[in-house]
């Protein structure tokens, strides 16, 4: 069966991570996305080569997509893209701030001459304000965002695992194209996106910021224990490893105390009577529980804790993910040939969206794109 998005051509002058993760989203969801790609290609594909010689990242991002080489400096080129454009849906790009404008593809332009065309540009800091001419990546946005502040151990900041910033954009960006092709059904007028990065992230830091402004005071970087609730994170196991828990209200630090520590008398402890003065006193807290849990197993506390329905969760390792009972995994076929990864964690809408998709190579669509749209 097709997509609900079957139909929708999609122009995506792509590279890196956000603007294919938005693009990757409306081909999951049936529509046609055309990457275009620089004669070496979209740089994210030399990220690594651990997937049959392909990048993670590229493999990932891509899967279900065309490619066509095209160097938009060149006026043949830029003619093939304008053709395109003048077909499409959705026009899709991250280039660098004002070089969409200055090779003739900038926002304003293309509306003007296709009133139904949905633009997106994903870009660092948005089109005004002092910093919209900067760069931006994803590690840079987690510094100037304040990210950075709140993550890690008291010592020394961390910055998160995968590229956040990117794929929150990317989130974003995907939401907003479905808005307006919503929009465009109603008032047949596309529209103009701009996802900035910075704001993506500022957004996800509201907490935190609400803290400063209003609090006087930002959460301070806790390592894995959750800055405003305790007890919440991790504890050893007498076995050497380690469970996290989340205590979220009091009924549950009720029967956390009484079922899993076997220690009534915790209850009725001031210093842990509400979660505010758990947080105040997190380290006798931290001993407690560390008492009882490193005299027990990992399985033995992973039983308390079910029969008393307390949350939670192993420190687990990537390779433990890759054998999680969990992981549901789909296959798609790449260059290099056939990659299993997990699969697209959304409704399905008349399509398979984790059937078998293929991510292309360099410009593998070139000859026949172009001379579709000859």
């Amino acid at each position: 069966m097709d997509g609900i998005l079957k139909g929708v051509l999609v122009i995506s002058l792509e590279q890196a991570v956000a603007a294919p993760f938005a693009s990757w989203k409306l081909a999951a969801a049936g529509a046609r996305v055309i990457k275009i790609e620089r004669p070496e290609g979209d740089f994210a594909r030399e990220y690594d080569h651990v997937v049959h010689g392909e990048s993670a990242y590229f493999v990932w991002l891509n899967r279900g997509k065309e490619s066509i080489v095209l160097n938009i400096k060149d006026p043949g080129d830029a003619a093939v893209l304008r053709r395109m454009i003048a077909r499409a849906d959705i026009f899709v790009h991250n280039l660098a701030p004002g070089a969409a404008e200055r090779a003739g593809f900038g926002t304003e332009e293309l509306r003007r001459a296709h009133p139904r065309l949905i633009t997106c540009e994903i870009i660092g800091y948005g089109k005004t304000g002092p910093y919209a001419r900067m760069k931006a990546y994803d590690n840079l946005l987690q510094g100037e965002t304040g990210l950075l502040s709140v993550t890690g151990y008291p010592d020394a900041p961390a910055k998160v695992g995968i590229s956040i910033v990117d794929i929150g954009a990317g989130l974003h960006a995907y939401a907003a194209m479905l808005e307006a092709l919503m929009a465009r059904e109603r008032t047949g007028t596309g529209c103009g996106i701009t996802i900035s990065l910075f704001d993506c992230l500022a957004d996800w830091m509201t907490v935190p910021y609400l803290h400063q402004v209003y609090g006087g005071r930002a959460p301070v970087r806790s390592g894995l224990h959750h800055a405003s609730i305790a007890p919440y994170g991790p504890y050893p196991t007498g076995d050497g490893r380690q469970v996290l828990i989340s205590i979220q209200n009091d009924r549950e630090w009720v029967r956390f105390c009484e079922s899993v520590l076997c220690c009534s008398e915790m209850v009725r402890d001031p210093r842990f009577a509400d979660n505010d003065r758990r947080v105040a006193n997190r380290g006798a807290l931290n001993e407690a529980v560390d008492q009882v849990f490193l005299a027990l197993s990992m399985e033995e506390v992973v039983d308390r804790l079910q029969a008393a329905d307390i949350a939670f969760g192993r420190l687990n390792t990537v390779e433990d993910l890759a054998r999680h009972p969990q992981l549901r995994l789909s296959t798609i076929d790449t260059p290099g040939g056939p990659v299993e990864l997990p699969v697209t964690p959304v409704p399905v809408w008349g399509a398979d969206r984790n059937g078998r998709q293929r991510v292309p190579s360099v410009g593998e669509h070139s000859d026949t794109i172009r001379s579709e749209f000859a």
